[in-house]
Order: structure tokens, then sequence, then C-alpha cells
């Protein structure tokens, strides 16, 4: 019983490392002010097997209380998302320069969070 649990518990620890290596980036590209609904392209890396689609959403740091939203995209192995993949209100800072950050969580067919990754970056 003991070899078994301890199995399961370095299973889980692989499965954990392995889904830490999940990273995205991004650049803000063509991206117009204020609230472009056309996502900036992303650049993917350590997204795991068994992904099925991209749960993308957007908070801006400096007002974390307005939903800037996002978007889910079928994942089939791509290393990058184009400018526009999916919808969202896009960045809109009222005054001088605004932190927003995205978190890309990678799920499976059963719509399960298996990893995920984020992304900071200011705008303008």
């Amino acid at each position: 019983m003991r070899i078994f649990l301890a199995g399961l518990i370095s299973l889980g620890m692989c499965s954990a490392a392995f889904a830490a290596d999940m990273a995205a980036s991004f650049d803000w590209g063509p991206t117009k002010k204020c609230f472009d609904g056309k996502s900036p392209p992303f650049k993917l890396s350590g997204v795991p097997d068994g992904t099925v689609k991209l749960d993308i959403r957007m908070t801006d740091l400096n007002a974390p209380g307005f939903s800037h939203g996002g978007g889910k995209v079928a994942y089939s192995g791509q290393k990058t998302l184009a400018y526009g993949a999916f919808r969202y209100k896009g960045p809109c800072p009222p005054t001088g320069r605004h932190k927003y950050r995205f978190t890309i969580k990678a799920l499976d067919a059963k719509g399960k969070k298996i990893a995920a990754a984020t992304a900071t970056k200011l705008f303008p």
C-alpha cells in the first residue's frame, strides 16, 4: 500500500512539474487604444499534451475591477496565436500606462484545467 501511495504522489509531482513548464508571451503588435476587440499576438511553449482549448482572460492590474473578458481558442499544437485570435475588451488606460496580465489556461477535452501561464506587459 505504501509503495502504491508513493507512486501516486510521485506521479502527481511529475504532472505538476510538467504543467509548470507552460509559458506564454505577447506583443501588443497592432493593438489600438481603446478597446480594440482583437487580441494581441501570442507565443506559446510547453502546452501539455491533451490540451484541446485555451481559455485566455485579461486583467488590468491598475483597475482589477474592470472586466476585459477574454475568449477560448481551439488548440491543435500551434506555437503562436495571431492578432485577433479571440475577441475581448482591449486595453484603454484612462491616463498614463497600465499593466495588463493575460492568464492562459490549457483545457482538456472535458474542460478541465491541466496547466496555466501568465504574461504581463504595460500598455501603451
